[in-house]
């Protein structure tokens, strides 16, 4: 087995990575702490890394500059919540130590992982132990072990480099007590593992399904974004099928299979194991790579889509909006803009109402990527441009997003909630400079309490409160604060429990699946609660959180 990989290798071994984190993402996705409906560590880190892998799957035969280029910016925009964007980090460390070489060997590998964990604790603010950070660190100081002692033998470096990350993986709910309490190791450093194990297969040679690379990215919409364009399609059939053989399917056989497929279409893969191939093709007959496939043995799970089909009515709206938008007078130019994440229409119109200029929609369900953020700054004609990330797991990406612009100067308030991003903005005062107003934001959100009500979706045990699936939890910015089985009930206990006398308003806003007369009724049982507040109620709209509430 080779002792070096060069950029044709490294390129497998990234794209067998990014496939074996998405074939886990559900998996990594219940490692999650808190029990919430929201999106989650491995969905984020899948569409990170996918972000990147759809830029490396089409580059034909790579150098290792254009590859490292590939990855570093395609995980850097893709970038969503906070294992997404350390990832990214990951990423973009490790291809900046390796980008002017040939080929990789051990010494090599090892400054390279040790500039990967030195770029990724330089992005976040106040790094915590027991996360993706501390299984990275972990991999690093084995890599750096083995690479001192003269090892020259990949195949044992890459075991012994993985092996030692599981075990330091295994260790992180001794340094983080939220961890242990939930019995779960840290999803993120359990989506990092799954990135080194899935490119140690292919670099072992074995077989990798890369089928996920042509799937479409699920991501968050804007609010005042127009659709995109839409390409042409050359081939309108996506079709797919597994071949149960009943004949030798050699290498030849695949071969010659995968030749005769790339004449009649595109976006080929065949993936043959054992007794069975699985296929994809992109073409403007099925019905002849069907035929094709008989040959060798019967068919089974067969699939065939028309994609012109599905895009026409995309097409057609994107159509219209382009016409629209010409219709539109330009966005006038003003000295400062605001950029706010948000979900449900009623927070989306408060917030519009109170001046911000372009509403990213995603918040809690969907994380926005970096360039999500990057296409807002894009649309704000502004000089500077505030953005309120409104959840703690889209600061990271804005920050990201915020280091990626040289034209305007943007401005990140680290609002963690909805909440946090309206006090934020009515604290903004225009005779005030971008540094006095900034300063301003940042202290007044840290006098807004922040509680929001969903339900919880499996059986766990946090902060010392026994959740079972389907209870409802009021969640404070600190902790679970409530748990019940009646909505009412758990958000009157989780607004008692945030209250203190310093408090003197408290603003209720309700979601898509509460009635306003089931509103107004909390409101007057919380203003008999706490009669020397100020109570205010409003239609937010939010899927999934049946109250936010703020106390300030």
């Amino acid at each position: 087995m080779t002792n070096t990989i060069d950029a044709k290798s490294l390129a497998k071994m990234f794209l067998a990575g990014a496939q074996n984190l998405e074939s886990k993402k559900e998996w990594i996705n219940d490692l999650n702490v808190f029990p919430v409906p929201d999106g989650d560590t491995g969905t984020n880190m899948t569409l990170t890394i996918m972000s990147a892998a759809k830029e490396v799957a089409a580059m034909e035969d790579p150098d290792m500059m254009s590859l490292c280029k590939a990855i570093s910016s395609g995980s850097l925009r893709g970038a969503r919540g906070n294992s997404g964007v350390i990832l990214s980090q990951l990423f973009r460390g490790f291809t900046k130590a390796i980008r002017e070489k040939d080929e990789l060997d051990i010494p090599v590998i090892a400054d390279a992982f040790e500039k990967a964990v030195e770029t990724a604790y330089k992005a976040v603010m106040k790094p915590k132990e027991g996360t993706i950070l501390t299984v990275a660190k972990g991999a690093y100081t084995r890599a750096r072990e083995l690479a001192d002692e003269g090892c020259t033998d990949l195949n044992f470096f890459f075991d012994e480099v993985i092996k030692y990350a599981d075990e330091v993986l295994l260790k992180t709910p001794e340094m983080l007590p939220v961890l242990k309490q939930a019995g779960v190791v840290d999803s993120g450093g359990q989506g990092l593992m799954q990135v080194l194990k899935g490119a140690y297969d292919a670099f072992l040679g074995k077989e990798i399904d890369f089928s996920a690379m042509d799937a479409p990215e699920s991501a968050p919409s804007s609010v005042n974004a127009s659709p995109k364009e839409e390409v042409d399609i050359k081939f309108g059939y996506c079709t797919e099928f597994i071949i149960m053989l009943n004949r030798n399917f050699n290498i030849k056989n695949e071969m010659d299979f995968k030749e005769y497929l790339e004449s009649i279409g595109d976006s080929i893969v065949v993936v043959a194991d054992d007794d069975v191939v699985k296929v994809h093709v992109h073409t403007n007959d099925p019905g002849l790579a069907i035929q094709k496939a008989l040959k060798y043995g019967a068919l089974s799970n067969l699939k065939i889509d028309n994609m012109r089909l599905e895009h026409q009515e995309k097409l057609f709206k994107a159509e219209e909006a382009k016409a629209q938008a010409a219709r539109e007078e330009p966005v006038p130019h003003k000295d400062v803009g605001f950029i706010a994440v948000s979900v449900g229409d009623g927070i989306n119109e408060i917030l519009k109402g109170l001046g911000v200029d372009y509403i990213i929609e995603g918040g809690q369900t969907m994380n926005p990527s970096t360039e999500d953020m990057l296409n807002a700054i894009e649309k704000v004609n502004a000089d500077t441009i505030f953005i309120l990330p409104n959840n703690k797991n889209i600061i990271l990406a804005a920050n990201q997003a915020q280091m990626m612009v040289e034209d305007k100067n943007i401005v990140v308030i680290p609002t963690k909630t909805v909440p946090q991003g309206i006090t934020a903005i009515i604290n903004y005062v225009p005779d005030m400079s971008v540094e006095e107003n900034a300063e301003n934001m940042k202290n007044e959100i840290g006098n807004v309490k922040t509680g929001q009500v969903t339900y919880a979706v499996r059986d766990t045990v946090i902060d010392d409160k026994e959740i079972k699936q389907g209870d409802y939890m009021g969640i404070g910015d600190e902790g679970i604060l409530s748990v019940g089985g009646e909505v009412p009930d758990v958000t009157f206990q989780m607004v008692s429990e945030m209250m203190n006398d310093d408090l003197e308003l408290i603003s209720i806003y309700y979601g898509q699946d509460i009635k306003e007369e089931a509103a107004q009724e909390l409101k007057e049982r919380i203003a008999e609660g706490f009669p020397d507040c100020d109570i205010e109620i409003q239609y937010g709209g939010q899927p999934i959180y049946y109250y936010i509430v703020s106390a300030e």
